[in-house]
């Protein structure tokens, strides 16, 4: 029986219908779809009906357990696109995956391939795409054949591709492209927040950043640095020929069904330029702060803190550190639409819906302090204000806080109190901070122990020291170590978490900044008044919880 007469016996549509929609035609597949979502029946029930007298056995999507990478070596990945079929399955039985009911060439061809019979089975369009994404973004390119392709052709080919295209499904088969694509995917599939391509004299070395720690993946020939700059320049829009100054770009590409954002820097060094590319996700869900405080009392006083009507709340720590993520959280905490909430940050990372947010471009003059003098202007109720760099910038914001906008910033400081120090460094006068910085609080990240491999052990006399709490604070805690597997890389960590130190503007320590600006006297009045320091927080809520290990929280607080 054809499709039609199967839907027709099934009372899903009458020869009215058909008519209407293929005309004088022939209907495909296609059109027996779009007629399908004009009278607002799914893709899934179609699919059952056609199994129903076809025998396919219908499946609602493709399990990732079920993938087999193996499968798909001698497979392109635009011939599986374009006849919309994905092999699959376990155990010797191979499946294929087809929407469309009537297709048989691919069948023959796949079947050929295997040297074996295969089975069909119904599949929703979009769960065999995603199966083809995940699949492809899973296998790794052979770099080892890719370099050896390089070396043994003395001409490279760097023809442009779109870069906002899948680079998954980049169909160039110039060697270079392939090695770039090669090194942006395995990126993404590590989750590596940072890519780092470092020429020295005979070799050039490609590290990842995952976790916040660097570890070396590839060692290339020298003579391919100039190749491989030169294709992320063109990725980057930035100028191949020269390379005597730094240069920042942007690149925006998909690998599968992921939209990447990535900021490219280059520098001159003395064995050529230096490539540092930094990767954000640009459809990750955004985090609430839920999700990034873990402690209920810090979370329930942040909270509070967030929902004043006016003054500055700031937030410290190095790059890398999270800071853009937590300000980002608590922004989307207190969005409402009786708010008018406006931003400007370099770059931007995550769009909020309902919140006006620019982007600083120095090379127009739009600095952070001319577009927090405009934004004055535009009537918020909050600012947020990427970063504090200079003092133009800072007396602005101050300004901003103590004419009731309430202000969120970020610092390059170690911990909380040296935000002060870092201010009246700038210039700032100190009865204008005390006034208007309404609370601190420092972040860093700190990874977590892989659930699989973590050990527990017993922490001996000289490491109960070490984190400060006393020797019953443990007691009746165990505390774990990092060991290492095949699912953390042999890291012994997965994941990271973030650690804080909140300082809340009291007025003993407002009295205290008017008579002296060091955050170590500051430091000590905070913790006489109940601040956690960093390391104290680590320890209480992770170490102390089995989620990560007495060295990592020493690593990442002990400077």
């Amino acid at each position: 029986m054809d499709i039609l007469t199967i839907l027709i016996n099934d009372g899903i549509i009458d020869k009215v219908d058909i008519k209407a929609e293929c005309l004088d035609k022939e209907c495909s597949w296609e059109d027996i779809k779009a007629l399908m979502r004009k009278k607002n029946i799914s893709e899934n029930k179609l699919l059952k009906t056609v199994s129903k007298y076809t025998g396919f056995e219908f499946y609602e999507s493709i399990l990732t357990e079920e993938i087999d990478v193996e499968l798909l070596k001698d497979i392109s990945i635009h011939y599986l696109k374009k006849h919309k079929v994905f092999p699959f399955g376990k155990n010797g039985e191979i499946k294929v995956a087809v929407n469309d009911p009537s297709v048989v060439e691919p069948l023959d061809d796949l079947s050929i391939i295997f040297k074996c019979d295969v089975v069909p089975v119904l599949v929703p369009e979009n769960e065999i795409n995603a199966a083809i994404n995940r699949a492809y973004g899973e296998v790794q390119e052979d770099t080892d054949a890719i370099i050896q392709t390089i070396e043994d052709d003395s001409q490279y080919s760097l023809d442009e591709i779109d870069e906002s295209a899948d680079i998954l499904y980049d169909t160039s088969d110039a060697p270079v492209i392939k090695l770039v694509n090669s090194i942006l995917t395995q990126a993404v599939k590590s989750k590596a927040s940072d890519i780092h391509i470092e020429p020295y004299l005979k070799d050039v070395i490609v590290r990842y950043r995952i976790d916040g720690i660097l570890y070396q993946k590839l060692t290339l020939s020298k003579r391919l640095h100039s190749a491989i700059v030169s294709r992320i320049k063109i990725m980057s829009e930035l100028n191949i020929a020269e390379k005597r100054v730094p240069q920042d770009g942007r690149i925006e590409v998909k690998i599968g069904d992921r939209d990447i954002d990535l900021r490219v820097s280059t520098i001159p060094t003395a064995f050529g330029e230096r490539v540092v590319l930094r990767l954000l996700e640009k459809g990750g869900r955004l985090l609430t702060l839920e999700d990034i405080i873990k402690n209920n009392e810090l979370l329930t006083e942040i909270k509070q803190l967030i929902k004043i009507s006016h003054g500055m709340v700031l937030v410290t720590g190095p790059t890398g550190s999270g800071k853009t993520t937590t300000l980002y959280a608590a922004l989307n905490e207190i969005n409402t639409p009786d708010k008018n909430i406006l931003t400007i940050e370099d770059p931007i990372e995550y769009q909020l819906n309902g919140i006006g947010q620019m982007q600083v471009n120095t090379k127009t003059g739009f600095t952070f302090a001319n577009g927090l003098r405009a934004m004055v202007r535009q009537d918020p109720d909050v600012i947020l204000v990427g970063e504090i760099r200079d003092r133009e910038t800072a007396e602005i914001a101050i300004q901003a806080a103590l004419t009731g906008h309430l202000v969120f910033s970020t610092l390059h400081t170690n911990d909380a109190p040296s935000a002060i120090t870092r201010l009246v460094d700038m210039g700032i006068e100190p009865f204008l901070v005390s006034s208007s910085v309404r609370a601190i609080f420092a972040q860093r990240l700190i990874r977590l122990l892989c659930s699989n491999c973590k050990e527990p052990y017993a922490p001996s006399g000289a490491d109960i020291e070490k984190m400060g709490l006393g020797r019953d604070y443990f007691a009746n805690k165990v505390i774990y170590k990092s060991i290492g597997c095949s699912q953390c890389i042999y890291t012994g960590f997965k994941g990271r978490a973030a650690i804080f130190e909140f300082m809340k503007m009291t007025d003993g320590i407002q009295s205290l900044i008017l008579k002296t600006s060091d955050s170590n006297a500051i430091k000590k009045l905070a913790v006489s008044q109940g601040m956690k320091t960093l390391k104290e927080y680590g320890m209480e809520n992770f170490v102390a919880n089995g989620l990560s290990s007495l060295d990592e929280v020493l690593r990442v607080t002990e400077v």
